[in-house]
C-alpha cells in the first residue's frame, strides 16, 4: 500500500467534457444557493456534511456509514437551532475539524476514524453557513473562498497537465506535479484578489498586499487538503470516495480543498 500508484491515463476529450458539464452544474446549484443565503444556503451545506460523513465512513467501515450521514445531518440542524452563537459552533466545528484532520494519520482504531470523519464533515454545515453570514461581508467572504479553490484547481489541472514535470508527492498523488501546484497557486491567488478588487465590501477592509498574501495562503491549504484526502484515499487503496459526481467521484474529493479553507 506505501507503494507508488502506476501513473493513470489522463482524461480523454469525452472524460473532460462529463467533467466541465458536471463542475458548471453543481456550480451553477452552488452559486444560487449561496445567492440566495439564509436556509436554502445552510440546507445545502447541512446535506453535503451529511454525504461527506458518510463517504468517509464508507472508506473505514460501510455498515456506519448511512447512520452516520444522517447523523450528521441531523446534528446540523439540531445545532442550527440551538442557542449557542454561530461564530462559537463554527470556530469549535472548525478546531475539532483540525484535531480530527490532524490525528487521522496516526489513528488505527475504526471508531477513533469515524470519529475523526465525523468532525471533518461537520465542519462543512456549521463552517459555511456562519461565514455567510457575517453582516456586510459574507456574501463576499463565500466568493472569495470559491474563488480561491476552484481557480487554483482549474489552474493546476491545466498546468499541470501542460508543463508537467517533477511530482509534486507521487507516494500520495501520482499525477501532482510542481508545476501544477505552483500554477493553481498563482491561480486561487489571482481569483481571490480580484473577489476583493470588485467587491466593495471587503475591498474597504483591508490594503491588496494583505488579500494577495492571504489569498495565496488559502491556495497553498486548497492544495493540502487535496493531498490529505489523497493520503486518506491510499491509505484504504481506493480511487474516488464515491461515484455521486459523474466525472469527478465523490463530494471529498471535490471538496477537500474547500474544507482546508473553510478552517483556514
Amino acid at each position: 500500500m506505501n507503494e507508488p500508484a502506476p501513473a493513470t491515463p489522463r482524461p480523454g476529450p469525452s472524460e473532460l467534457k462529463l467533467r466541465v458539464a458536471s463542475a458548471l452544474v453543481l456550480a451553477a446549484l452552488i452559486l444560487i444557493a449561496t445567492l440566495w443565503g439564509g436556509w436554502p444556503f445552510r440546507l445545502v451545506w447541512i446535506v453535503v456534511a451529511g454525504v461527506a460523513a458518510y463517504e468517509w465512513l464508507a472508506m473505514v467501515n460501510r455498515g456506519n456509514a448511512i447512520p452516520a450521514g444522517i447523523a450528521v445531518v441531523v446534528a446540523g440542524f439540531a445545532l442550527a437551532f440551538s442557542s449557542t452563537s454561530p461564530a462559537a459552533l463554527a470556530g469549535t466545528a472548525a478546531a475539532a475539524a483540525l484535531l480530527g484532520a490532524v490525528a487521522t494519520p496516526f489513528v488505527r482504531s475504526r471508531i477513533a476514524l469515524e470519529l475523526c470523519g465525523v468532525a471533518y464533515a461537520l465542519a462543512f454545515a456549521l463552517v459555511t453557513p456562519a461565514l455567510r453570514d457575517l453582516p456586510g461581508i459574507g456574501l463576499a467572504l463565500i466568493l472569495w473562498s470559491f474563488a480561491v479553490v476552484w481557480l487554483t484547481d482549474i489552474g493546476a489541472y491545466f498546468t499541470g497537465r501542460r508543463l508537467g514535470g517533477p511530482k509534486l508527492m507521487p507516494s500520495v498523488s501520482p499525477k501532482k506535479t510542481w508545476s501544477g501546484a505552483i500554477g493553481g497557486a498563482v491561480a486561487g491567488m489571482i481569483g481571490g484578489y480580484l473577489v476583493w478588487r470588485l467587491t466593495p465590501s471587503l475591498e474597504g477592509l483591508t490594503a491588496a498586499g494583505p488579500v494577495i498574501a492571504v489569498s495565496l495562503a488559502g491556495s497553498i491549504v486548497s492544495q493540502a487538503g487535496d493531498l490529505f484526502e489523497s493520503a486518506l484515499k491510499r491509505r484504504f487503496d481506493i480511487k474516488d470516495s464515491s461515484k455521486l459526481i459523474p466525472g469527478h467521484g465523490g463530494f471529498l474529493d471535490r471538496l477537500d480543498g474547500y474544507w482546508a479553507v473553510l478552517v483556514l
